[in-house]
């Protein structure tokens, strides 16, 4: 099929990321997944692809996205084709040792490595192959960015959506839209780790007005939307998808 529409998902492995993946797959998006994890991406490429009935339309592409050397293995896998929407899913709760000036500095650099970096060097790599007019990217924050709580990691999601606003000003007049989607709480991740209560769980449904938590399905939703044509007057904006816990401002 020729100009096939092209995805590339960061943190494509598991969860909100491997969502994302199948979600634009079944728009009919040709997707490039990019985690650390080798073998859980390939898993995850095979069985998307498997399930769209599309063998090989999702490729895995490993990578560490912060290290700047790595990036060109993306660069490689999407060749001289178009990039339609770049999504920067890849980041999360880091914990580290707070105890010493020398382990705050080492928590939040890993923080803002993990949450900002990744971001910022995948779309910079990907800027000249996104689609003109039409492209996407889009920035996975957090409503930790919103109400805090979260430390240096609130504070990396929240940088997020200062350099979005940067970003959507720069590529406006190519027409290229770029926004933030910001979720609540989402089960069937790996966000929280084995570090989930049940007392944890209740509290957070119970925070949000709909009694419920999210679905990675649903924040896949938003982003199917915001790629798609019916949001091309859509840019700058931060989209939260957190059943009501945290109003939008």
């Amino acid at each position: 099929m020729p100009d096939r529409r092209l995805a590339v998902v960061s943190g494509g492995a598991t969860g909100i990321g491997a969502a994302v993946a199948e979600g634009l797959g079944e728009d009919g998006y040709d997707v490039i997944v990019i985690g650390r994890r080798a073998d859980l991406l390939d898993k995850a490429a095979a069985r998307i692809g498997a399930d769209l009935g599309r063998p090989g339309s999702v490729e895995a592409v490993p990578a560490d996205l912060t290290d700047p050397a790595q990036l060109g293995r993306v660069v490689d896998a999407v060749g001289g084709r178009t990039v339609d929407i770049v999504v920067n899913n890849a980041g999360g709760y880091l914990s580290g040792d707070s105890s010493s000036l020398d382990g705050v500095a080492a928590l939040w650099r890993a923080s803002l490595d993990s949450n900002v970096l990744t971001a910022v060097l995948l779309t910079e790599a990907l800027r000249p192959a996104l689609r003109r007019p039409g492209g996407r990217v889009v920035l996975i924050s957090s409503i930790a960015a919103q109400r805090g709580g979260g430390g240096p990691y609130s504070a990396a999601k929240a940088a997020l959506h200062g350099w979005a606003y940067h970003l959507a000003q720069e590529l406006g007049p190519e027409e290229i839209t770029v926004n933030v989607v910001s979720p609540g709480y989402v089960v069937d991740t790996e966000f929280f780790a084995g570090r989930m209560t049940p007392e944890g769980h209740q509290r957070r449904v119970d925070a949000t007005l709909v009694k419920r938590a999210g679905q990675p399905s649903e924040i896949a939703s938003a982003i199917r939307y915001l790629a798609s044509p019916a949001a091309g007057y859509v840019t700058g904006q931060v989209l939260g998808v957190n059943g009501g816990s945290v109003f939008g401002r």
